[in-house]
């Protein structure tokens, strides 16, 4: 049985969270935010979460956005849920929105280093469901979508990036890597004029590049060496080296003049 009872309950619950008690929107738009959390829900089932991942993927945003006379808590999705549920539905929420967003981010950032595999799936499908969002918003309105958000866009791309490689970096066997693998690259892309300004590849020259040297990508931290990054692309007068995750230029380097 795909449709248990659990997941049966745990829609209803956020239906009245999202929906009912407050009508919320997704950001900057007028679609009901509840297409989110199912949105959610439906990756983690594809991903063949157990029942438990997926009914906390339903209700991951419960805690965090639920209104003040209808306030969801731990102990209240315990309850109806079990304490699993409410662990990992925990483990995913945001615990101080007060703080600034770069504060908040950070925060989320350090986290997944210490996450499950469980709360890697949740927080990997949250990712796809908004990263997927944004990529398709972009195509209509280019830029116009960041003014929706309270950074700029190179900081809402980046952190995006950023946590992707940590859970890539964390689980490189998730079910659902290619996917992220995916959407990084996508977000590089239109990310990239801001990148290449803020982080400009690495320049040498070809007597000091070791296919063993040490990289980090300074976008979604991968760590490796071009040997492991297989993305280096040779040209008539250099090469360059780009990271595996999101596609950017880590290193070029200069080949001799020729005598």
């Amino acid at each position: 049985m795909i449709y248990t009872t659990a997941i049966k309950k745990a829609v209803k619950f956020s239906i009245k969270t999202h929906e009912v008690y407050q009508k919320q929107k997704r950001k900057g738009k007028d679609i009901p935010y509840i297409t989110h959390p199912l949105t959610v829900g439906l990756i983690l089932m594809g991903a063949g979460a157990s029942e438990d991942v997926v009914v906390a993927g339903i209700l991951h945003d419960t805690i965090e956005d639920s209104i003040p006379e209808k306030k969801v808590t731990a102990e209240m999705i315990g309850e109806r849920f079990g304490d699993t549920v409410a662990d990992l539905v925990m483990s995913v929420t945001e615990q101080d929105k007060n703080l600034s967003w770069e504060e908040r981010k950070a925060i989320a950032l350090d986290h997944i280093k210490s996450y499950s595999q469980d709360s890697l799936l949740i927080k990997s499908a949250d990712i796809i469901s908004n990263a997927s969002e944004l990529l398709d918003d972009y195509e209509k309105d280019k830029d116009a979508v960041f003014e929706r958000f309270n950074a700029s866009k190179e900081k809402i791309l980046k952190h995006q990036i950023e946590a992707i490689g940590a859970i890539l970096e964390k689980w490189p066997e998730s079910p659902l890597a290619e996917d992220l693998s995916s959407l990084a690259k996508s977000l590089w892309i239109i990310g990239a004029p801001d990148f290449m300004a803020s982080h400009p590849a690495t320049v040498i020259e070809y007597a000091d590049y070791d296919e063993d040297m040490a990289l980090e990508c300074p976008i979604c931290h991968w760590k490796g060496t071009p040997k492991e990054s297989g993305w280096i692309e040779h040209y008539s007068d250099l090469l360059d080296v780009s990271c595996p995750n999101c596609e950017k230029i880590l290193l070029v380097v200069n080949y001799p003049l020729a005598q």
